[in-house]
């Protein structure tokens, strides 16, 4: 797939060769892909794992509340992903434009929020992989813990961003395909339930089993004791938690800033909005089957091993046996590699960018950037095996890690978006809201924690469910109170146009679709300002829907009926079968029928100068080229002509100039070469 990426670039563009087609993927990604790439890179460990371990808990609320709840975020971040092309289309890096607003402190105190960020998030999937691939094929979960990042830095220090991105897509195929696959066998095909109906029967005798039980109860808050029902203490609670936590991991994580700068200008709204909404069908629908599936077939599985994320392995082995322990543990292979990539390439353009660039060597080259980036790569790839090895010696599990991120980089969401959003937001606001939601969170997390538990803080109170409640609660909301009352004290009244003439100078290289004409096309700042007001209000009104709407109509069912049931089911199903076809058959569809590049209007920005530079040598020459023989600014390079159909000869004297045939570039001295558009 790297291969395939490279084949399709321009020579002087191609990965190793150009800094800013290897971290920038040459802007030219088009929505499908992105929509692929947006599934894969937030199909983390915990996506497959702690869904499954969340609807064992508390029934079919889990699979719901994490869905939902980490749904909106990248839906949210579509109106982001357009900010960028309307503001900055040139930047590398969120800190590129906190840097320009901000200044340096600014930059340093983000800079450590990102690659938190970061680190958290590789942590938790080589967390949650490392303890599959143990429980599936015996490998020491320290082995296992370095086995899985390093080999993914070898493609994606070669490959760069466009190469990972087809990379991805290979990967979403194969998550969806084994997703499909459990979904049949568990309520359609041979197996011990073969039916929704069945399903609701075996759980509510489950729940009815439980509820006799001594110990740690699952279903404890929930209704009745059901696992049918929206009425659950626990599920709301990990939903408000799951979704104040995962604002983070979205808007402070450079993967998909980088993602959105990569994007072709058009492709960004459909690409999130699609990825997004595709991305609910994978923790929805595969813990709607795998996590209610290990409570109708009464597998013994203790509340370590759930908390581990090892309910899907059990249900897969138990339906499929090797075979499915084999498909679990490829399809989360794929996740984790999917993911980790980006995580790789979102550092090391953080390391390549904001420190090495910014400043160790202010004038690096294109060259020294790649080196940079490939060796940021391999260096981040080893630092985090070490983190999730140490995690693990100290029996920190997936669950617990991936309820507590809101606490550490909660804080950061709104200052961050505001960097884009906000004109009056200063330094100050933005600094001291950052690092006071932190420190609210720290507070109000030990606290509870100690008030809970008779003064005793330690790993087991802190992962209590109040204690990572408030501390996600205060993260989120005392940060932006700071941020809005510092700022408002002196409001900074910035002027977007000085963001994107600063930030058009941090081109390492020239790159022609860093720059947008004014009007015309869906491609041009006309076209994105009308997205920006649809997407806005259409994203608002679509995670009401999915966060009050949806939850407020199922409470009446409580607990389901079993018609009910079979109606969330459907629901699962169809939207599992139509995320396929979104992100597998349409990104296939759009390469046999690309979407129409970026045209760039010469008279509007540097990048059409080569064109109108050969133009102009042409006529130099004295000699005016008949009608047939025109030039091309959308190749975006000096010497690139055409004929325009029907292909006539010319025997003109056009000196040192070429063309680009069907077998690549020829030299013209009055030859007359039959020349094709790039596609």
């Amino acid at each position: 797939m790297v291969w395939f990426a490279s084949s399709h670039t321009r020579d002087d563009q191609k990965i190793g060769k150009n800094s800013e087609q290897f971290t920038s993927g040459g802007r030219q990604i088009p929505a499908g892909l992105t929509a692929a790439d947006v599934v894969s890179k937030w199909t983390w460990a915990a996506t497959l794992l702690q869904s499954s371990n969340v609807a064992y808990q508390q029934g079919v609320s889990g699979p719901f509340w994490y869905a939902a709840g980490a749904t909106i975020q990248v839906i949210l971040f579509a109106t982001l992903a357009i900010e960028i092309k309307r503001k900055c289309p040139a930047i590398h890096t969120v800190l590129e434009v906190v840097l320009v607003r901000w200044g340096v402190a600014a930059h340093l105190v983000f800079l450590f929020f990102c690659v938190l960020t970061n680190l958290i998030v590789t942590a938790m999937l080589i967390l949650g992989g490392a303890a599959t691939v143990e429980a599936l094929t015996g490998v020491n979960v320290y082995a296992a813990s370095f086995l899985i990042p390093i080999p993914v830095c070898v493609y994606t220090a070669f490959g760069g961003l466009k190469g990972t991105y087809y990379a991805s897509f290979t990967h979403t195929v194969i998550i969806f395909i084994a997703l499909l696959i459990f979904m049949w066998k568990i309520y359609a095909g041979p197996s011990d339930i073969g039916s929704s109906n069945k399903m609701y029967d075996n759980l509510v005798c489950d729940a009815i089993k439980m509820q006799g039980t001594t110990g740690l109860d699952y279903t404890t808050g929930n209704s009745n004791g059901s696992l049918l029902t929206m009425w659950s203490q626990g599920g709301l609670i990990f939903g408000i938690v799951n979704i104040v936590g995962n604002f983070g991991t979205v808007f402070v994580d450079q993967s998909y800033w980088q993602g959105a700068i990569a994007c072709q200008p058009s492709a960004t709204w459909k690409g999130y909005l699609l990825g997004g909404i595709s991305w609910f069908a994978i923790p929805f629908s595969m813990a709607t089957s795998l996590g209610l599936a290990a409570h109708a077939l009464d597998l013994p599985i203790t509340p370590s091993e759930s908390a581990q994320g090892l309910v899907p392995p059990a249900v897969a082995t138990h339906l499929l046996g090797e075979g499915g322990a084999f498909l679990i543990a490829f399809q989360l292979f794929l996740a984790v590699t999917s993911t980790a990539n980006s995580e790789q390439l979102a550092v090391s353009s953080l390391i390549s960018y904001d420190i090495y660039k910014r400043y160790i060597n202010p004038n690096a080259t294109g060259k020294q950037i790649i080196f940079v980036s490939r060796a940021g790569i391999v260096f981040w790839a080893i630092v985090s095996g070490v983190v999730a090895a140490i995690l693990k010696q100290f029996n920190i599990s997936l669950g617990w890690v991936y309820m507590s991120m809101g606490n550490f980089i909660g804080s950061a969401v709104v200052p961050i978006t505001f960097s884009l959003t906000w004109k009056n937001c200063t330094a100050l606001g933005a600094i001291l809201g950052a690092l006071g939601g932190l420190a609210a969170a720290f507070i109000g997390w030990f606290s509870v924690a100690a008030s809970l538990n008779g003064g005793v803080i330690n790993v087991d109170t802190l992962g209590g469910n109040y204690p990572m409640l408030t501390g996600n609660l205060l993260a989120l909301c005392v940060s932006p109170i700071i941020c809005v009352i510092v700022s408002l004290m002196n409001p900074q009244n910035y002027d977007w146009k000085e963001l994107e003439e600063k930030t058009g100078t941090y081109l390492v290289e020239d790159d022609p679709h860093a720059h947008l004409k004014a009007t015309g096309g869906e491609d041009s700042k006309e076209a994105m300002d009308n997205a920006y007001y649809w997407v806005t209000r259409g994203g608002a009104l679509l995670s009401i829907v999915l966060i009050l709407i949806w939850p407020l109509l199922a409470l009446p069912e409580n607990p389901f009926s079993k018609s009910y049931f079979g109606w969330w089911v459907a629901i699962a199903f169809i939207w599992g079968h139509m995320a396929f076809l979104a992100t597998v058959v349409y990104p296939v569809v759009q390469y046999f029928l690309p979407p129409r590049d970026i045209y760039l209007d010469p008279s509007e920005s540097g990048a059409g100068e080569p064109a109108k530079e050969m133009q102009q040598s042409v006529h130099s020459q004295g000699v005016q080229p008949p009608a047939g023989f025109v030039l091309n600014p959308a190749m975006g390079a000096p010497g690139m002509v055409m004929y325009a159909p029907p292909y006539q000869t010319w025997n003109g004297p056009i000196q040192g100039m070429t063309t680009v045939g069907p077998f690549g570039p020829a030299s013209m001295q009055g030859i007359p070469t039959p020349i094709f558009p790039q596609a």
